[in-house]
């Protein structure tokens, strides 16, 4: 299976580097592509410089891939992940305890794969899962919440066969004036809706990191689905 994947940035970057870029991403040191054109460029500009939306395609086949939306995962999964690669306000006793619940009981061994498909944790969507493990908002709080801003996935190039199989195809200019509005508006959005509509909203039987951690939940357990 051939993917079409896009990379902003500021550069034209022509042939990824195996082994390069910040080991402080979402899932650590890797490639991070879409498959959105549009939220490339977003991702590829700043507040005052233009960017590009590079483009590739690559063989899928044989690699192997950790699909983290995939039936046999939660949200619990990957912010395990993220709880071992960025750095979390840690502000109290309780979100110290969730955080070394869920590292030992949701971990995946996900430096062992070739690609990573994952929710983006840009500033908004981090923030829903900070709230999370302190206590803020419920399960389901946070899985509506993932949804509110269509982030989308990210496709991470983790292993040096996964880099071997890229090959870039050409690129299309992002200009700041346009795509910066548009990303800074998309995070807004998910803000706004997030306080407006999930935050204050709790429900009868929805389930709080407290109660997951009292009654020793696994990954198993029908409720995470």
């Amino acid at each position: 299976m051939i993917k079409r994947l896009y990379h902003g940035s500021v550069n034209i970057i022509e042939k990824p580097l195996f082994g390069h870029g910040k080991p402080y991403n979402d899932y650590g040191l890797g490639f991070y592509c879409t498959d959105s054109l549009d939220m490339a460029k977003e991702w590829g500009v700043g507040k005052e410089q233009d960017g590009y939306a590079n483009c590739y395609e690559m063989e899928c086949d044989g690699l192997r891939i950790l699909d983290l939306n995939a039936p046999e995962y939660c949200i619990l999964h990957w912010i395990a992940v993220l709880l071992q690669n960025r750095e979390f306000d840690i502000p109290s006793a309780l979100a110290l305890e969730a955080k070394e619940y869920l590292i030992t009981h949701f971990v995946v061994d996900y430096e062992n794969f070739d690609v990573i498909i994952g929710y983006r944790a840009d500033d908004s969507y981090f923030s829903f899962a900070q709230d999370f493990i302190n206590g803020t908002i419920s399960y389901r709080q946070l899985n509506n919440a993932m949804h509110l801003g269509e982030l989308g996935q990210q496709f991470v190039l983790k292993s040096r066969a996964a880099f071997e199989r890229i090959q870039f195809v050409g690129c299309e200019e992002a200009l700041c004036s346009e795509w910066y509005a548009k990303k800074m508006l998309r995070d807004k959005t998910a803000r706004r809706a997030y306080f407006d509509v999930e935050r204050n909203k709790r429900q009868r039987g929805d389930l709080y990191i407290t109660q997951i951690m009292d009654e020793e939940m696994k990954s198993d357990d029908s409720r995470l689905r």
